[in-house]
């Protein structure tokens, strides 16, 4: 929603677009808006404004490109602040027949690649006919709104009704020079945990076009695993964020037999915060799973609720079971492998899960107590250790994976999770991690075993400086690298493939795939 001033500018007002103060900008769609609903029909609005316009929206982009009033209205999104509030500046303002320079700049703002053209000027119904309709990363949109203006809390505040040729829904829009004042203004109104979605991006969603973006967390003993994806009308995942966070839920769980506050609280606060993000990314939905600590610990609940009632997102713990089959799910849609017997392991902090299958087809799973955390604590792995007591630790690991023994060796070996994406980092020496080099990557034993001596003669900060390492992976990377290397030698694999593509992608082809 631009300013009043803007909304005035005729064809080549350039100076009048220059002196434009940009303003921060929320909106929200929907068809009920609860509390907000009451408030707007309490009060007289300042203004209603009919209004019958064109959108060109694009798979590519969330630009603002619409036509009203016979004019070319372009808007660029010039910045978006920690709260998600974004600042829109108008770029062009022009009258049709439009000039085929202004066409080609109104298609790069679109993301669409621009092809020859044939014409000096474009009409209205020839830059539709020739250019638009003809791209399908392109559509046009018809709509009508009825615009209800207010001023709330110092902010220009909008109650629309949108209807269009694939349907209709309502939006709320707030703005102001002054972000404080829109978060304000959206939290008195009862808004604040709705997503903020620009107008391309609600008219996208509205008519079932381009991408819808997910998010899922994957709430780990170790660390908290955070992807958003957006998924285009064609079905084509496109990653926007995909991260973790250490958080060490399980620490001190060996020991208690609980999960213990200080960690409860850090894993808390650090979903919280994937949730905010997600909200500001415009996600449409959040699916959450929980799997060996919560599973283990007879007070997870302390940790769903917490996390229920700090951000409204509730976590599901998922058997064992579940969690293998997932991620079987992902390695087979990421790294595309061909038939033959395969075994994916998923080394957590809690827990290692154990997928066998052939091609599509899943034989066995199970899960088995074995995890870098338990066994850090256990036998001491965070700082500097002996060859003795490194012997000791890796017989303990391989006593706990004895279900590993006698099988055959499959065609295929393939580990994930974060001991292995990080032994694969520091192999690659990634000072910033990059998932398309990790994904794919071959460990075979010798790199494992350089990478334990590494990390055994190190104490954790020392460790720290290694490059490619994560900082907070320090105590617990000794005893990942060895559940790694004895799951490797039980199966007699002398390599394995790296899957940086985990639990959280098996889960969102599984709940937003289809």
């Amino acid at each position: 929603m631009p300013p009043p001033d803007a909304e005035q500018c005729g064809p080549g007002s350039a100076s009048s677009l220059s002196v434009i103060v940009p303003r921060w900008e929320w909106r929200t769609f929907g068809d009920r808006f609860g509390e907000a609903d009451g408030r707007f029909a309490a009060l007289e609005p300042e203004r209603v404004q009919e209004s019958d316009e064109v959108y060109l929206v694009s798979t590519e982009s969330d630009a603002s490109v619409k036509v009203r009033e016979g004019l070319m209205d372009v808007k660029h999104l010039e910045d978006v602040n920690e709260d998600g509030l974004e600042q829109w500046i108008p770029v062009m303002k022009a009258g049709f027949p439009l000039p085929a320079a202004d066409v080609g700049s109104v298609l790069a703002t679109l993301g669409v690649a621009v092809p020859p053209l044939e014409r000096a000027t474009y009409t209205l119904d020839e830059l539709l006919d020739e250019l638009v309709r003809p791209n399908d990363d392109l559509l046009a949109v018809q709509v009508h709104k009825t615009r209800r203006r207010f001023t709330l809390g110092g902010c220009m505040t909008e109650l629309t009704d949108v209807t269009t040729d694939r349907g209709a829904t309502r939006t709320i829009a707030v703005e102001s020079e002054d972000p404080a004042l829109v978060i304000a203004t959206v939290r008195e109104l009862g808004l604040a945990a709705r997503p903020n979605v620009c107008l391309a991006r609600g008219l996208k969603a509205l008519a079932g076009f381009g991408a819808r973006r997910y998010a899922v967390i994957d709430v780990g003993t170790n660390s908290v695993k955070f992807h958003i994806g957006e998924r285009r009308a064609d079905g084509a995942w496109r990653t926007i964020v995909d991260r973790a966070e250490v958080t060490r839920l399980g620490e001190g769980l060996e020991e208690t037999g609980r999960l213990n506050p200080e960690p409860i609280e850090r894993t808390i606060e650090a979903i919280a915060g994937m949730a905010e993000e997600a909200q500001r990314d415009g996600v449409t939905a959040i699916a959450a799973v929980g799997t060996a600590g919560l599973r283990i610990a007879p007070n997870s609940a302390d940790l769903v609720d917490g996390v229920r009632a700090r951000c409204g997102v509730e976590v599901e713990v998922i058997p064992g079971e579940e969690e293998g089959r997932l991620a079987y799910l992902a390695v087979k849609s990421g790294l595309g492998l061909a038939e033959g017997s395969l075994v994916v392991f998923d080394t957590g902090g809690g827990r290692s899960q154990f997928t066998f299958g052939h091609g599509e087809h899943v034989d066995e799973r199970f899960s088995l107590n074995v995890g870098a955390a338990r066994f850090t604590e256990r036998f001491g792995l965070d700082g500097v250790v002996s060859d003795n007591e490194l012997a000791t630790a890796l017989d303990a690991i391989a006593a706990d994976l004895a279900p590993l023994d006698g099988r055959a060796t499959p065609d295929a070996l393939v580990g994930m999770g974060g001991a292995v994406t990080n032994i694969t980092a520091v192999k690659h020496g990634l000072a910033t991690y990059d998932p398309d080099i990790v994904q794919g990557t071959v460990l075979d034993r010798t790199e494992i075993d350089r990478q334990i001596e590494l990390y055994r003669t190190r104490t954790a900060e020392e460790r720290r400086q290694i490059v490619g390492l994560q900082p907070k992976r320090a105590e617990v990377i000794l005893a990942g690298a060895c559940i790694v290397r004895t799951v490797m030698e039980k199966l007699g694999c002398e390599s394995l493939t790296v899957s940086d593509r985990g639990l959280r992608h098996g889960l969102l082809a599984e709940r937003f795939g289809r």
